[in-house]
């Protein structure tokens, strides 16, 4: 699907050279940027975020991203990469989040246990008078 613009109407006389022959103009548009493959991304989310091997995912599917890249199938290498960085990203989010979940769970757990010892504190340095049993 020509998605060009602007569009020329098909319906529209093909101009003729002078000795009567049809002739056809083929333009191309301009090259797009090249597919992405996140190989860099890849090699850190292995080394470094490998947790569930998402990592290791997203470097293999990098590594098919370039080859088809090379290869000159531009479509499959766009597909490859674009799957290449959602791995990428939920190793990263995988490896990230539960750690920040672990800090605000110490960071409440400390606040909460301040508060306990702060109440207990005045619990126990009440003052009973002998009145108070009567």
């Amino acid at each position: 699907m020509d998605t060009s613009y602007p569009r020329e109407d098909p319906r529209a006389p093909t101009p003729r050279k002078a000795d009567g022959a049809a002739h056809t103009a083929l333009t191309l548009g301009a090259p797009g940027p090249p597919p992405r493959d996140h190989f860099i991304w890849s090699v850190f989310s292995t080394l470094y975020l490998n947790l569930c091997c998402l990592g290791f995912l997203a470097l293999a599917y990098s590594i098919k991203a370039r080859d088809q890249k090379v290869a000159g199938d531009l479509e499959a290498a766009r597909r490859l990469g674009s799957r290449a960085k959602c791995y990428n990203i939920l190793a990263a989010m995988w490896t990230l989040v539960p750690p920040l979940l672990l800090l605000g769970l110490v960071v409440t757990g400390a606040l909460h246990l301040s508060r306990l010892a702060k109440d207990s504190a005045a619990f126990f340095s009440t003052k009973f008078d002998d009145a108070d049993y009567d």
